[in-house]
């Protein structure tokens, strides 16, 4: 039995939905650690697709348990609506999900708080989702967050959260020039109230439910939301979430120690795309950064942007790697490469005044002077969709995926080959 991280390696939408359904067939649990409803994992299997925002990929699995840890920020209204979408699509989820009472809750003045800053911020926006997901983690870190445990019908509690509106108000005031409307204290209490009423049958002491499962020995997913390089310690600062995406984050979003952890599972799409602002030094502004778009649907599953696109990038991943510490690969989208006659892979980087760099430099003002350096492959010009056995695979293909095994000297176990569940290459199996 095994306790497996799957991280996104590079900044998001790497595919970590599908590849957490797949693996959750043979999981007893799977847990979110991490984000809020600003992520959003797509996963399709038959004629029906699902896309997930808070609620892990394992509630699709019949018997599997969906725990969402004490590190993730829940906004209430969201995940009812999750859930009940969920419903509409047969999907049950009581008796299946369970919700840390630690975990802190995103407050309609927080979405208000993440709107009004983004509106000051212009030409200089970090591009966020304006889903609260920031101003909730300052909370949590400021210790002036609600959590789910705090919350309790009584004067004492709806007096605390009318100061904390009160003070919401006077800072979008003042300080952000918001000029309203401004948020009620009695309509947000009630409100509160009765999402907590729904709520409150789903929720539980995550980590002692975690740890039973471990002494059962389950096998037990830890599914990261975002992308490595959005850690808000170690990404492209300040273009990054609010939460640490990283493997490490996985035992402290959870609570479990990290003796407990036996595998980190990396999703690498084949090539690289973000949402948003900040750096990107593989981005291609061409006619095949447009072909990797339309051929990947490179739209955000969350919010509907579109995705900027470029080559896959070592140097990111072999920082990726040293940050997390992979013990596999899984590769997605490689389909999305068929009709290329030239795949590129990026080993390093220069700036205007010939200086070399292995990683992706930390400083923004280098950030935005590096070029890239490519070697060069063959592309395979034949069709790897649905392909499920290796061998069936084009040579060329082959070469590319031993091409990022050696450079990053880790064992890819599994290829997606497109996005439902049966177009998949299983190569080690996890569990």
């Amino acid at each position: 039995m095994s306790n497996v991280i799957v991280i996104g390696s590079q900044w998001g939408d790497e595919g970590k939905g599908k590849m957490v359904d797949l693996l959750a067939e043979k999981a007893q649990a799977v847990v979110r650690f991490q984000g809020g409803n600003n992520a959003g994992h797509t996963v399709k299997f038959g004629s029906k697709t699902f896309i997930l925002h808070l609620i892990p990929s394992g509630i699709l699995q019949e018997t599997t348990k969906s725990i969402i840890g004490n590190g993730v920020v829940v906004d209430p209204e969201a995940i009812l609506k999750e859930l009940d979408d969920l419903k509409k699509l047969g999907i049950e989820s009581e008796g299946k999900l369970f919700i840390s009472d630690s975990a802190s809750l995103i407050m309609p003045y927080h979405k208000i708080l993440d709107q009004a800053r983004e509106e000051r911020l212009k030409n200089k926006k970090i591009g966020t989702t304006c889903r609260g997901i920031g101003p909730a983690y300052e909370d949590k870190i400021g210790r002036i967050g609600i959590r789910f445990a705090d919350i309790e019908d009584t004067p004492g509690f709806k007096e605390k959260l009318t100061l904390l509106i009160k003070d919401k108000n006077q800072h979008l005031k003042h300080v952000l020039n918001y000029e309203g409307p401004f948020l009620d204290p009695d309509v947000i209490f009630n409100d509160l109230i009765k999402s907590y009423q729904k709520l409150k049958g789903y929720l539980c002491d995550a980590s002692e439910l975690i740890t039973e499962g471990i002494e059962n020995n389950d096998n037990i997913l830890f599914e990261g939301a975002q992308g490595t390089f959005l850690d808000i310690d170690h990404g492209t600062y300040p273009f990054v979430t609010s939460s640490n995406t990283v493997s490490g984050n996985a035992c402290t979003g959870s609570g479990i120690p990290p003796t407990k952890i036996d595998k980190v599972i990396a999703i690498v799409k084949a090539y690289t795309t973000r949402v948003g602002q900040g750096p990107f030094p593989t981005e291609l502004h061409d006619e095949v950064g447009a072909f990797l778009a339309k051929n990947g649907h490179e739209f955000g599953a969350t919010t509907g942007r579109a995705r900027r696109c470029g080559w896959l990038d070592i140097c990111l991943l072999k920082e990726s790697n040293r940050l997390n510490g992979f013990t596999d690969l899984v590769i997605t989208k490689l389909d999305v490469l068929d009709k290329l006659e030239t795949i590129k892979i990026c080993i390093g980087y220069k700036d205007n005044k010939g200086n070399e760099y292995t990683s992706l430099p930390h400083k923004q003002t280098t950030q935005e002077i590096i070029e890239p350096v490519y070697m060069e492959m063959d592309g395979w010009q034949g069709n790897t969709v649905g392909v499920t056995n290796y061998e069936d695979l084009p040579e060329n293909a082959k070469k590319y995926l031993k091409k990022i095994e050696a450079l990053l000297k880790t064992p890819i176990c599994m290829i997606s080959t497109g996005p439902k569940r049966e177009e998949t290459i299983i190569l080690n199996r996890i569990f």
